[in-house]
């Protein structure tokens, strides 16, 4: 019987749930083909959800802040809330304007997640690891083609990003999955020999 929590014992968990892993791969790639369908509605709908998001964020804020009226980070917290709306309502009432900004985000994001990505997959060999390094890699290069370009693009390069980022992520999880499926298969042809 295994210890609980072993690396074997991990594997054996997700080796019976590959199907799940399938499942999200290609929910991925279902969203990025939808992605690369409406580039520009991404982008707007990125913007926008984002000032929604801080003006939440804002109102939770000043919220908690009269709550706790009587703590000596009461006005902290209330210029922190009034600072949140205020970025919020000028996003969504400039998405256009915020998109460039998130696009410079998502190049910084998509050149350290695709550099991560890279390097974790190359260190652990995991199953399917070199389609990770293959997303890695790509994803290193929508990085630096966002870099580049910004901010001429802004209304496209979002949404073709996020795209194709969704594809080659997709396409990971789905090579993951078949390869944790191998591993089942092994598991069970092994417990079947032991059992004859």
């Amino acid at each position: 019987m295994l210890k609980a929590n072993t690396p074997l014992e991990k594997v054996e968990t997700i080796s019976r749930n590959w199907l799940w892993f399938l499942l999200l791969g290609f929910v991925l790639i279902l969203l990025g083909v939808a992605a690369l369908g409406a580039t520009w509605i991404v982008a707007l709908a990125s913007a926008i959800v984002f000032g929604w998001l801080l003006m939440f964020s804002g109102i939770s804020e000043a919220l908690a802040a009269i709550w706790a009226r009587e703590w000596n980070g009461f006005f902290l917290h209330l210029l922190t809330s009034v600072l949140y709306v205020v970025v919020g309502v000028l996003i969504i009432a400039n998405p256009v304007g915020a998109a460039a900004a998130l696009t410079i985000l998502l190049a910084v994001l998509f050149l350290t997640r695709g550099l991560f990505r890279l390097i974790a997959a190359a260190t652990l060999r995991y199953p399917g690891w070199p389609w990770a390094v293959f997303d890695g890699v790509v994803t290193l290069v929508l990085g630096l083609l966002i870099w580049r370009h910004w901010p001429d693009s802004t209304l496209w390069v979002i949404g073709t990003f996020v795209g194709i980022d969704l594809l080659f992520r997709g396409w990971s999880w789905v090579m993951f999955a078949l390869g944790m499926r191998k591993v089942r298969q092994v598991e069970d042809a092994f417990a079947t020999t032991v059992v004859d």
